[in-house]
């Protein structure tokens, strides 16, 4: 009685455990190494889909299934097991009948009885589990290609937001950040070398534009060479150079690097076989431990009077340039006069859909309608009013000349865009500027304030950022412009979130010639799409730049080749047709 229950025991138990295997889909076999049987159950068949039953297999039968590229590694394992009585593990492809490739792994305990060595073994399909490893291995080896690409695009974005993208120098903003250090420092002594190309104008006119930039490129090496490794040199601007040079040694020694400077241009510039002639003029101002907040300033004069005394001639500050100052002081009084007159007033230029080619926008330019002088660029008058903290007074100026010009587009019942007009930093951190702008009566969704110079570091004074939030909640769009030259920064877009900005003209100018410019366009366009930001590109001076920018994905365009700043009287004809402008 006994003996039957415990046969039936057992029997229970090895239903349990066929039920148990064939819910896991682990296949047993069992490998008798003298007589070379291979037992295999129902499961095994199932797995390498042999439409079998359980039962004898040939050995041969199992080594065919396996893929060929992994068959010889799988035999050569087992092998090794069975030679040192070990264990066996193992994971192989196995190939099924109708071509498909499935991953299996197999393990099975080596033991000896009577009839010699024999393996007893499972195997199951871990397919589902390879092929989302794999794809673990993908998206992780995508992912850090992406991070690299774009630390990559970063850098060079951070790297151009520093340098001259012809030659390679630090740029203006490097500049001023780097003659604040000297300024703050221990440093004893610090002189600044004014360079103006001399004739530099002409080889554009006669030689063109391809000649001028390698005479940009030389004469940048050339200014380099002579700067010692405690010195620092920068492209400011057109053919404008300038040397920092702290702690150093005499004026004589000032005077024999202004002089190798000026040799050197001497000597001119090859291009395409033909020797450009050009010079260089230098202005030099200088500082003994004393104040160095009009040492530029000073340089400048100096460099003006070098180019006055008949260029590539070497000029250092003096007390007789003092009355250049003056001069000066009259000019901006005069500025000044034209502010409370009215004089200044806007002018515009449109911005176009960059796919329809319909107007979407316009930029409000400032111009100054000078009495005696007639119609003035921004060129005449910027530094002065930089200079003298009326940055803010300009805009607030040309924001009212706006707002008249609107209202009599108005009342022609004309449909009129968006207009964005340049701000200042002083004018965004200006703490009445929102009660002067709600005393406007202004319509919302209409106009976009530009952000310009400092307004745009990574160090954005919370004041300017309070206000940048109330101008949104006013309706008023806030843009970034000039992206890229030297003052905009990834984590300043972070910060203010801008509708659109605005890619600066001389990283767009290049683009038909210069892959690199073409690639950092587009990483700057794809940072803007990513963060939800509309790209204007100015500076299209050609249908072919329009091409380029359009196929790069800028969304916007503005340039010459779109349309020229015009008054606000010149402009009605393009609103009354709503005109589409090829390009």
């Amino acid at each position: 009685m006994a003996s039957a229950r415990s046969e039936r025991d057992y029997q229970s138990i090895v239903r349990r455990l066929e039920l148990a295997l064939d819910a896991s889909q682990i296949g047993i076999w069992e490998h008798n190494i003298n007589s070379q049987e291979v037992f295999w159950d129902s499961q095994m068949h199932r797995l390498y889909a042999t439409g079998d039953s359980a039962g004898i297999v040939m050995a041969s039968h199992w080594v065919k299934a396996i893929h060929p590229c992994d068959r010889e590694r799988a035999v050569r394992e087992f092998k090794q097991s069975v030679a040192l009585k070990e264990n066996y593990a193992s994971e192989y492809r196995i190939v099924w009948p109708n071509g498909e490739i499935r991953h299996v792994r197999s393990r099975a305990h080596c033991y000896e009885d009577a009839t010699g060595i024999a393996y007893i073994g499972a195997e199951w399909d871990i397919t589902a589990d390879v092929l989302l490893s794999q794809e673990l291995s993908e998206q992780k080896t995508i992912a850090e290609a992406r991070a690299i690409a774009l630390e990559s695009s970063t850098a060079q974005i951070a790297h151009a937001a520093e340098h001259d993208y012809l030659t390679g120098l630090p740029n203006r903003h490097f500049f001023e950040k780097k003659f604040s250090e000297f300024s703050t420092s221990a440093t004893q002594r610090l002189a600044i070398l004014h360079i103006d190309l001399d004739y530099f104008k002409q080889v554009n006119d006669t030689a063109g534009h391809a000649a001028g930039d390698a005479v940009l490129k030389s004469a940048a090496h050339m200014i380099a060479s002579v700067v010692p490794d405690n010195g620092f040199v920068a492209r400011m601007g057109a053919d404008e150079f300038v040397v920092l040079l702290p702690d150093f040694g005499s004026l004589a020694e000032l005077q024999m690097a202004a002089q190798h400077i000026v040799r050197l241009m001497k000597q001119g510039v090859t291009h395409g076989g033909t020797l450009l002639q050009i010079g260089a003029s230098v202005g030099v101002a200088w500082v003994d431990n004393g104040d160095t907040a009009n040492l530029l300033a000073e340089s400048e004069l100096a460099l003006y009077r070098a180019k006055m005394q008949g260029r590539n001639r070497i000029e250092f500050f003096a007390s007789r340039l003092k009355a250049e100052f003056s001069q000066k002081r009259q000019s901006i009084e005069r500025v000044k006069v034209g502010l409370e007159q009215g004089e200044f007033i806007a002018f515009y230029q449109i911005q176009v859909d960059a796919r329809s080619c319909h107007i979407v926008g316009m930029e409000a330019l400032a111009r100054w309608k000078h009495p005696e002088r007639g119609l003035l660029q921004p060129a005449s008058f910027m530094g002065t009013l930089a200079s003298q903290g009326l940055m803010a007074d300009l805009d607030a100026v040309i924001l009212r000349s706006v707002l008249r010009d609107r209202k009599d587009w108005e009342k022609l019942g004309l449909k009129i865009p968006r207009i964005s007009i340049n701000t200042s930093a002083s004018r965004l951190s200006d703490p009445l500027l929102l009660e002067q702008l709600r005393a406007l009566d202004l319509v919302p969704n209409t106009l976009s304030f530009e952000l310009l110079e400092t307004v745009f570091l990574d160090d954005i004074e919370d004041g300017i950022l309070e206000n940048i939030v109330a101008l949104e909640k006013m309706g008023i769009d806030v843009e970034v412009d000039d992206f890229g030259s030297g003052h905009a920064s990834i984590i300043g877009l972070l910060k203010i979130r801008p509708k659109r900005l605005k890619i600066d003209s001389r990283l767009v100018m290049p683009i038909t010639k210069s892959r690199k410019q073409r690639v950092l366009i587009r990483s700057i366009v794809e940072i803007g799409k990513a963060l939800g930001i509309r790209v204007i590109a100015e500076g299209v001076e050609t249908s072919e730049h329009a091409k380029l920018l359009r196929r790069l994905g800028c969304d916007m365009l503005q340039g010459h080749t779109i349309a020229y700043p015009v008054s606000a009287s010149d402009l009605q004809e393009l609103l009354v047709n709503d005109q589409r402008i090829l390009v």
